[in-house]
């Protein structure tokens, strides 16, 4: 049972990465990074050639993740071409990401685990049940946000804590030094707001005797010193900025100047009202449950209701700044729905059963839609395949990317036709090379008056507008450029009351998705 539960949320993780096998802005540059460490190599006549010199970003990011990844990744690439299971580039940012899921899969397993132990085995089950159906954890864990790079070692950490018999009140001294020192690296190498978790943790352990203050400042400070100097020497040789500690950076930016809010705002609430509740679908009101009925879930969870607590006073917010107690909260959502169907009655457990049956459908409903939207939200990668697909036999190709195809999907490793190389299969196959554009703010009249532009993956004006169904081409006029193709991506639902009068086979018509061209393939006559 315990293969079989493993084998049930990495089968879930996987099936995400490949029915949305594209990639967002957000992801791109540790995406990027590790497509270059894995291309370039990390000598010092390497670094130019990186993606993040052109592309910096707001605040400078570690590479200590991607370099993890790209290094883990490089013999199961190769093996993975030997078999014939890789052949290009698309086939390696597919595979990458499949290493990625894998690597947090085994952390929510390792947890699953501790979670067997502390509350048993009915317990660990509705863990894995409730963490597959749910939507945003299983999409997002192949994804290469710093987020969740972070995730795994904080994974680790609450395994430690909880890793322990039922019988015993607190985890060994060992278990939270280990689990503090985790924290603490990823706290100061992949994302700083994980300090806001360590805090409350360090304060608790400290209040019931977990760890003793002499203890905690040498493991946190020899930790921290460690944490530091790794990432200021690994991240200034990468960005040839000395000193550079990103994370640092990053704080400054975000917090102390406070620029952070140029992205958005939320009121106070938000992660309580919204992120949350969106992330964890029925686990909300189950994890009320656990909180009601089981001591050890209140001590469980404390710790992540005041770091959630502690993020709300930013004024911007983001699900994926609090995605770490996601599974905590599953936790608690699980030893609820323990509670809840171990009623003595047979017909009120009976009821509960069924109760809890609804809330399983209700997240599988919910992950359904979440997944057909995300499917067609990527309208660059699509394009960009495409377009790599019609011209595969032409040599003379420079094409533009528009900012909409470079933001949802047209990655490095997209770019099939031109190198650098890593498999074997990919250098006997291309033989010619490829321009593919990626400068911002040009108009179509300088695309226009630029002879080397072969070809164009421009954006359809105002996609998202209903009444702009067919993509607009007008600024594309004097007869120099014709529409090869265009490419549709999700605009919104339309709902149709009249299907439900038709009769109950129609009741599926009544919301049906809408698509709008995003993105259209122009082609120099």
């Amino acid at each position: 049972m315990s293969v079989l539960l493993d084998a049930l949320f990495l089968a879930t993780c996987w099936g995400h990465v490949l029915l949305a096998p594209f990639t967002k802005v957000e992801e791109s540059f540790n995406l990027h990074a590790t497509h270059d460490v894995l291309m370039y190599g990390i000598t010092p006549e390497a670094l130019p050639k990186y993606d993040h010199f052109t592309f910096p970003g707001a605040v400078p990011r570690t590479f200590i993740g991607s370099i993890f990844l790209a290094w883990i990744s490089t013999p199961i690439l190769h093996l993975a071409n030997l078999l014939g299971l890789a052949s290009t580039k698309v086939d390696v940012q597919l595979i990458i990401r499949l290493v990625l899921a894998t690597l947090n899969a085994s952390t929510f397993c390792l947890l699953r685990r501790s979670v067997a132990r502390r509350f048993g085995n009915g317990t660990s089950i509705l863990f894995t049940l409730l963490s597959c159906t749910q939507f945003h954890v299983p999409f997002w864990v192949s994804r290469t946000l710093p987020n969740m790079f972070a995730l795994i070692p904080t994974n680790l950490a609450s395994y430690l804590l909880m890793n322990r018999s039922a019988k015993v009140a607190r985890p060994s001294q060992r278990n939270v030094h280990a689990a503090i020192a985790l924290l603490t690296f990823t706290a100061v190498v992949l994302r700083a707001e994980v300090a806001l978790f360590l805090a409350p943790l360090i304060l608790q352990y400290i209040l019931y005797g977990g760890v003793t203050i002499p203890n905690l400042i040498k493991v946190g400070g020899l930790t921290t010193l460690v944490s530091v100097a790794t990432t200021t020497l690994v991240d200034s040789y990468f960005w040839q900025k000395w000193p550079l500690w990103p994370e640092f950076h990053s704080i400054m930016f975000n917090v102390v100047e406070g620029k952070s809010a140029e992205w958005g705002t939320s009121p106070f609430r938000a992660y309580f009202t919204t992120h949350l509740p969106k992330m964890l679908l029925s686990s909300a009101p189950l994890s009320i449950a656990g909180l009601a009925s089981d001591a050890r879930i209140r001590g469980l969870l404390l710790p992540a209701i005041l770091f959630v607590l502690a993020l709300s006073s930013l004024a911007h917010k983001e699900w994926r700044f609090v995605v770490y107690v996601v599974p905590l909260f599953n936790v608690a959502a699980a030893r609820g729905g323990m509670w809840i169907i171990s009623r003595k009655r047979r017909w009120v457990r009976y009821i509960c059963v069924l109760f809890l049956s609804g809330l399983f459908a209700i997240n599988l409903g919910l992950t359904y839609t979440f997944t057909r939207i995300s499917m067609e939200n990527y309208p660059g990668g699509e394009a960009l395949m495409r377009f790599n697909t019609l011209y595969a036999g032409r040599k003379d190709v420079h094409v533009h990317l528009s900012n909409l195809a470079a933001q949802t999907g047209a990655s490095l490793f997209l770019q099939t036709h031109t190198g650098p190389y890593i498999l074997s299969t990919d250098l006997r196959k291309r033989s010619h090379t490829w321009t593919y554009d990626k400068t911002e703010n040009l108009t179509s009249i300088s695309l226009t008056a630029s002879p080397e532009i072969t070809h164009v993956i421009a954006e359809c004006p105002d996609f998202a507008n209903e009444k702009n169904k067919n993509c607009d081409t007008s600024a594309w006029a004097d007869g120099q450029w014709e529409k090869v193709d265009t490419v549709k991506a999700f605009a919104g639902w339309a709902v149709s009351p009249t299907a439900f009068a038709s009769g109950l086979l129609q009741v599926f018509d009544m919301i049906t998705m809408v698509k709008n061209d995003a993105l259209v393939i122009l082609e120099r006559k």
